[in-house]
């Protein structure tokens, strides 16, 4: 146990799934700094964001509780405005009681900020993209007395809303610029070279965006590479808690909104200073409800004013494996933008997953920015064919139920629900969804009643 209490770090990727990094098995893509920091510390296999959307996913992280507990049902910017309840105690303000320095940079999606209340903002849009300045803004902050609490957020790889300059196929330019940043180099990949995962079709409308994606995540990166020369030129490396993790999968269809396991089954690499060897790696279930109460468990701050409903996972990043007995996650997604509108609830162990489609006989509503796409432009329309391994029939068109064996059939394409040898477990998960749901106040409990 140590008497300092550590520094933390918290590197939240915008849009960031697991098959564009080199430590989670991609030859392709170029991320030593990620792969470097997964060598140092612990790499997580199993870790699922609560939900997949990018404002209400960052909820859950900093609440330790699901996003329909806390208020943020969806995106908290523009028309779409939806907060954090008044009255609900949050990672920042737990961490400035307890005697530490909170700052922020980059992108919040946080709202109300009263809720949220970090004593020092260093930009919200001013290094947009370039996440090695970005990276070099934070020297004065951790250079300052200890112990701090960093929240660095990086607007890569989220899509724009520019396509790239002079390509036929109008791919979506992921924030590339047309010229390196200042002091940093752009890594170009060749669209021939890119890795197309089974979930999406293997054509080159993909294989463009593709290519704009890993070069996004490059200069992610880069970004991490420079903070973390930046925590060792100020000396405070070694008793640094470094958390990296993506909000949710990639902004293409089948992952980003959805909650088959390309847009919940995520990167999480931390770095704890108590650890006694590096690149280990973890199967234990966590989800991203459980960042806020393992940050608060190596801050010292045990004693929580609030309960929340995720729990420390402390015991892995110490490689006390036995110790973490969980056997499934929850998820839950409702609204991503204000359009959006399309509830799961969601119960996956190591070999089952089970979805309840609440509002089942609505047509799967699609995020604009992954309606625009080059990707499923050649789709739109067109319910014959397959997008990736499923059909979009299939996609377009979901049953209330969807049961999968994870283990026979990792893409999530034979739906058990209706099967009658399996009614039984059926109604074992949809009784989990329930007492899920009660213990978390969701308001769409009473959808089993009246619908």
């Amino acid at each position: 146990m140590q008497n300092i209490p550590p520094n933390i770090v918290f590197i939240v990727s915008d849009d960031h799934g697991r098959e564009a990094l080199g430590c989670y098995g991609n030859p392709v893509i170029q991320t030593p700094h990620l792969d470097r920091l997964a060598a140092e510390g612990v790499l997580f296999n199993q870790a699922f964001c609560t939900t997949p959307s990018c404002a209400a996913s960052r909820s859950a992280m900093l609440t330790g509780n699901h996003n329909h507990s806390n208020g943020t049902y969806g995106h908290t910017h523009g028309q779409h405005h939806f907060a954090c309840f008044d009255d609900v105690v949050t990672l920042p303000r737990l961490l400035n009681e307890a005697g530490y320095r909170t700052g922020c940079i980059g992108k919040k999606h946080f709202a109300p900020e009263s809720v949220y209340p970090f004593q020092t903002q260093l930009g919200e849009h001013t290094y947009l993209r370039d996440d090695v300045r970005m990276a070099e803004a934070c020297t004065d902050f951790v250079g300052e007395d200890s112990p701090f609490f960093l929240y660095w957020c990086s607007y890569n790889p989220h899509r724009t809303g520019n396509s790239k300059s002079g390509h036929s196929l109008k791919p979506n330019d992921f924030g590339n610029p047309d010229e390196s940043f200042p002091g940093d180099e752009e890594q170009v990949y060749d669209e021939a070279e890119v890795i197309v995962p089974s979930w999406l079709p293997d054509n080159e409308h993909t294989r463009a965006e593709l290519a704009q994606y890993y070069q996004s995540i490059s200069r992610l990166d880069r970004g991490v590479g420079r903070l973390m020369e930046v925590l060792k030129e100020q000396g405070v490396y070694d008793n640094t808690l470094i958390v990296y993790l993506a909000d949710n999968g990639a902004a293409f269809p089948g992952s980003k909104t959805t909650l088959y396991d390309p847009g919940m089954q995520l990167p999480c690499i931390i770095k704890s200073p108590a650890q006694e060897q590096g690149g280990v790696e973890q199967d234990g279930l966590i989800a991203w409800y459980d960042i806020a109460p393992t940050i608060l468990d190596y801050a010292g701050i045990v004693e929580k004013s609030e309960p929340m409903f995720g729990q420390s996972f402390r015991a892995l990043l110490e490689n006390r494996p036995a110790d973490w007995t969980r056997r499934e996650i929850y998820a839950s997604h409702t609204f991503h933008e204000i359009t959006n509108y399309y509830p799961m609830r969601v119960v996956r162990s190591h070999k089952h997953k089970f979805i309840w489609n609440v509002a089942h006989p609505l047509t799967f509503s699609f995020a604009s920015d992954l309606w625009d796409s080059a990707t499923w432009s050649p789709f739109r329309g067109v319910e014959d064919g397959c997008f990736g391994e499923r059909r979009v029939a299939d996609y377009l068109h979901r049953p209330c139920f969807e049961l999968y064996d994870l283990e026979a059939d990792p893409g999530e394409l034979t739906n058990l629900a209706d099967q009658p040898e399996y009614q039984e477990l059926v109604e074992s998960f949809c009784a989990k969804i329930k007492k899920f749901q009660a213990e978390t106040n969701d308001p769409w409990l009473h959808k089993w009643e009246y619908e």
